[in-house]
């Protein structure tokens, strides 16, 4: 090799090194996973079970889980870490399902099953899916309780979890249940069993972005008399309102009927089981409140399906509350119109906060004709939650996080087991200004780029396996 072509060679490398290797030593930091959703059926056929004549019951959600598509549960608000230099990733999510069913002459069910707080751990190749679980045993209805049961097995195929970008995204992980998930499952399938795939999206914190043990030195701090007891009346400092219709409402708009969908605007925000109207503004005066929110939410489908729902109101008078929206659809316009009415006895500021946590609702007469008539006066709508802030100090309870990226509902680039084989995905440079943080992949092409430039070719070969079969229907 000619001499002068070597030195080119060597400063290159020294340049793309030194740029490279800062970013690989950030990527080898454990990353905050904050925020992000997780989609898991368990087993739809188990669903059918439950639902179906036999087992004659049904499901309810906990901890703010929430249905999607046709047969899947959301769990949401991930908590965890990520190290970008092994792959390693562990995160937590909120919420559970109940199932319950074959009800028996006493009330109770012989059919009890609680799965929830979803927690995925990946290493290498495979991962591990983790549920708290409480089952009722066949026969004999010992009830039991375990936390984080290994639950089902993750097969990422192909899947390199390397990288460093803000989010991680696993679209369809094949899951197969665990001899310790078969037990906890009461019985009903066999350790090998075949379960719903499983999808999740994890927002990742940039390295320089860790929140800090240190307090903040900058930051204001309450005034003493902040913290004292305030006034049984006064002006709301803020507030917002939780409520998401009714779950069968949802899913009969995203279902095989209306096909639709929900958007939000004016501030509306998403809480995957309900939707939160924030900016509250009104007042509090000896138990009884009159408070407007912002937000939008509107759903859309076929069969002509158009109604909107806004300047969302909650009056509270003499223990009773009545949630109000603007309402805009084909069938029905009209504004402040009463949707439905809940209890809520004794209202007391505590810390700064009056708040109503999911009382359960029954829909209004003007509600019923509101939602096309889907529903008769008096039926039991989805829970409103609500709380108003009487001092500035006071904060308002947190929204479930969905994080910002979603589970792609298209079919993806997958291995042979059927998984995205883009786990982890570049993002635009924070707000901060600072460099984007970017998947170790891309950077490794931005290298070979730059020796390409000094006529070096090298190329990266990876084997694609042929397509697997699908597993078949029980």
């Amino acid at each position: 090799m000619p001499t002068r072509l070597r030195a080119l060679l060597t400063v290159l490398c020294a340049v793309v090194l030194g740029a490279f290797l800062p970013a690989a030593t950030a990527h080898a930091e454990n990353r905050a996973v904050q925020g992000g959703r997780l989609d898991w059926g368990i087993k739809s056929s188990f669903q059918s079970y439950v639902t179906g004549p036999v087992a004659q019951g049904g499901f309810s959600l906990t901890g703010g889980a929430a249905t999607v598509g046709g047969s899947g549960f959301r769990f949401h608000s991930a908590t965890g870490t990520y190290d970008a230099d092994t792959g390693t990733f562990r995160a937590a999510f909120s919420g559970g399902v109940r199932f319950v069913g074959h009800r028996s002459a006493d009330g109770s069910h012989e059919l009890d099953l609680t799965l929830s707080r979803p927690t995925v751990s990946i290493s290498g190749s495979s991962g591990t899916l983790h549920v708290d679980v409480v089952s009722k045993a066949r026969g004999t209805g010992t009830v039991t309780t375990s936390r984080q049961v290994p639950f089902a097995s993750l097969s990422l195929g192909g899947i390199d979890m390397r990288g460093g970008g803000t989010s991680v995204v696993l679209n369809n992980l094949p899951a197969t249940l665990t001899a310790q998930g078969a037990r906890s499952f009461a019985g009903y399938y066999t350790a090998g069993t075949a379960l719903d795939p499983v999808s999740l999206a994890a927002d990742v914190r940039p390295a320089a972005e860790q929140p800090s043990t240190a307090p903040d030195s900058e930051s204001p701090r309450p005034k003493k008399d902040a913290k004292k007891k305030p006034d049984a009346q006064g002006k709301l400092t803020d507030g917002a309102v939780d409520w998401g219709v009714r779950r069968t409402f949802r899913e009969y708009v995203t279902g095989d009927i209306a096909r639709g969908t929900w958007t939000l605007s004016a501030g509306a925000l998403d809480g995957g089981a309900l939707y939160r109207f924030p900016g509250g503004s009104g007042t509090f005066r000896d138990g009884d409140l009159t408070a407007a929110f912002d937000g939008t939410v509107r759903f859309t489908g076929d069969d002509g399906l158009d109604l909107a729902l806004s300047g969302v109101r909650v009056t509270v008078e003499d223990g009773r509350g009545t949630l109000y929206a603007d309402v805009r659809s084909p069938e029905s316009t009209g504004k402040k119109v009463p949707l439905v009415t809940f209890a809520a006895k004794g209202l007391e500021p505590r810390k700064g906060l009056v708040t109503v946590t999911e009382a359960p609702a029954k829909l209004t007469a003007e509600g019923a004709e509101a939602l096309g008539g889907m529903y008769p006066k008096g039926t039991a709508m989805d829970p409103v939650s609500v709380a108003v802030a009487l001092t500035d100090d006071a904060e308002l309870p947190a929204l479930p996080d969905l994080g910002s990226t979603a589970p792609s509902p298209s079919p993806s680039p997958s291995t042979s087991d059927g998984a995205s084989t883009e786990p982890v995905a570049a993002e635009a440079p924070d707000d901060a200004g600072g460099l984007p943080v970017l998947p170790l992949t891309l950077a490794t092409g931005s290298l070979l780029a730059l020796a390409a430039v000094a006529a070096v070719t090298v190329r990266r070969r990876r084997a694609r396996p042929a397509p697997a079969d699908t597993p078949q229907a029980d």
